[in-house]
């Protein structure tokens, strides 16, 4: 499966205007990073993956249509995976979207 390309194009309107914006493809899907982190990604798998605080990964994933990103059969704290029915909405998807920037934006310089 390929990523969608509406989802992609939806989070890209929405990160428009942030500083330090780039694409890349990583995970099967679009990456969008901000100063070279990822924030969020239009999933090869659908939906959204996002990054976001750790230690608040179990509290998110017990939301609708949100589980944890998983690597190698391996629940990945700070990885969330959110399904096509949990941004459906511009609301939805600009919360997610904001989280993951907001998180990018906290971790520090890449060296």
């Amino acid at each position: 499966m390929t990523y969608d390309e509406d989802l992609a194009n939806r989070m890209r309107s929405l990160l428009a205007h942030e500083v330090g914006l780039t694409e890349k493809r990583m995970f099967g899907g679009l990456a969008f990073l901000i100063d070279g982190k990822m924030a969020v990604s239009a999933s090869g798998q659908g939906g959204l993956l996002v990054r976001v605080e750790p230690r608040e990964t179990d509290q998110l994933a017990s939301r609708a249509h949100v589980r944890p990103f998983e690597m190698r059969g391996r629940p990945m704290d700070g990885w969330l995976r959110v399904e096509v029915d949990g941004v459906r909405t511009k609301r939805q998807l600009e919360a997610w979207v904001a989280r993951g920037v907001a998180y990018a934006r906290s971790l520090p310089p890449k060296r």
